[in-house]
């Protein structure tokens, strides 16, 4: 039996793994302890599951096999993690991995020099038809790429972190689908709609945020044909990211590079430099 405590339990996502493991999926994993800064969140979810409530997130240090860090706010994921980076353990980062480079690349750093496995990310990059995009661009299904565009909601002046918040899901369905090379990014705002246009070798792809609008899509525009999906429906991507964590705590590596791992903190911060400056910015990667 692995133990693993969930810190950062003030969004939905806690909820999904705690019901998926207390339905029996998992039985291979025992939740411990769950903590939030939001204490009301964390009582609601002991009472509806049975699980004990930290007193602080670094309470059970030495005492798990590994932690799933879900927070709402992404400036509480390096936080958290550090707590239990001595201890070794592989770990599960939620959205956005990081608000910063600087503390993105410090992550990955010390996770690299302590031999920390980790997996997490945007749930949207394994909805469904993320996948299939994802699949009728590797297997030129479209015929030779030549762009697409996306569109997802954002809360530009969230209280958990601004445009962070939201805006890690439509980078890693653009990487998802159209891989990790972006080159840089030219971005715009007009009212409630920010854009930018992602350059890869050889074609771009569009990003469109909209505020607080309730739905996801994608398009692929190939040479002899193009396919446009609205993403909906988990399907197993809570199962997927729980099985991903499941994987490490047996032994098994990373799926994802480091670099993989932080690439949608370097594609964030260049998108938010452009809509500054209002000219291209070039996009930073991790040196493994």
């Amino acid at each position: 039996m692995y133990k693993i405590a969930i810190l950062g339990c003030e969004n939905s996502h806690a909820n999904h793994f705690l019901k998926l493991i207390s339905e029996g999926f998992y039985p291979d994993i025992e939740v411990v302890g769950i903590y939030s800064c939001e204490s009301e969140s964390a009582q609601k979810l002991s009472e509806a599951f049975g699980v004990p409530v930290m007193n602080n997130y670094d309470s059970l240090r030495g005492k798990v096999d590994g932690v799933m860090i879900t927070a709402r706010h992404g400036d509480n994921h390096y936080k958290y993690a550090k707590a239990y980076i001595p201890d070794g353990i592989p770990m599960f980062i939620d959205k956005p991995i990081t608000c910063t480079e600087q503390e993105a690349e410090e992550f990955m750093g010390v996770a690299k020099e302590r031999g920390i496995r980790l997996c997490g990310g945007s749930t949207c990059a394994g909805y469904p038809n993320t996948v299939k995009l994802a699949a009728a661009v590797r297997e030129k299904s479209v015929g030779e790429l030549k762009g697409g565009s996306l569109v997802c909601p954002f809360y530009f002046d969230s209280p958990y972190g601004g445009f962070y918040f939201y805006a890690q899901h439509l980078v890693e369905i653009m990487t998802t689908i159209f891989g990790e090379g972006v080159e840089r990014v030219l971005t715009t705002r007009i009212g409630e709609e920010l854009t930018f246009v992602a350059q890869y070798d050889g074609f771009t792809v569009t990003g469109k945020y909209i505020e607080g609008c309730k739905y996801y899509s994608a398009s692929v525009y190939g040479s002899e044909s193009m396919m446009c999906e609205e993403l909906t429906g988990y399907g197993d991507s809570f199962k997927n990211e729980l099985n991903d964590m499941l994987a490490l705590l047996r032994g098994d590596k990373m799926k994802k590079s480091y670099s993989s791992f932080v690439k949608p903190v370097y594609i964030m911060n260049a998108v938010l430099r452009s809509l500054d400056s209002g000219k291209w910015e070039q996009v930073g990667s991790y040196k493994e």
